[in-house]
């Protein structure tokens, strides 16, 4: 197992993890992203108009791996 770092990026500055997870598999930290991503989603989102926010992951030799983002945007249609 590897251990990899989840930084969010959500326009307060970053946030950086600097305990990390410890995770077997590519699919692994793909799912752990999806799930922080959807926590984000769900209750903080909602807070604002419109927003992006981004994830960064580092391995444990700090080489970024991935990055993914979120973006919510809501428009009334009147």
């Amino acid at each position: 197992m590897s251990r990899y770092f989840f930084d969010l990026h959500n326009g307060d500055g970053p946030v950086l993890d600097d305990e990390g997870q410890e995770l077997a598999t590519r699919d692994s930290v793909a799912m752990e992203v999806g799930r922080i991503l959807g926590d984000i989603a769900r209750d903080e989102m909602p807070e604002t108009r419109n927003g992006t926010i981004a994830l960064t992951v580092r391995d444990d030799t700090g080489r970024t791996i991935t990055v993914a983002r979120l973006t919510f945007s809501n428009e009334w249609i009147d």
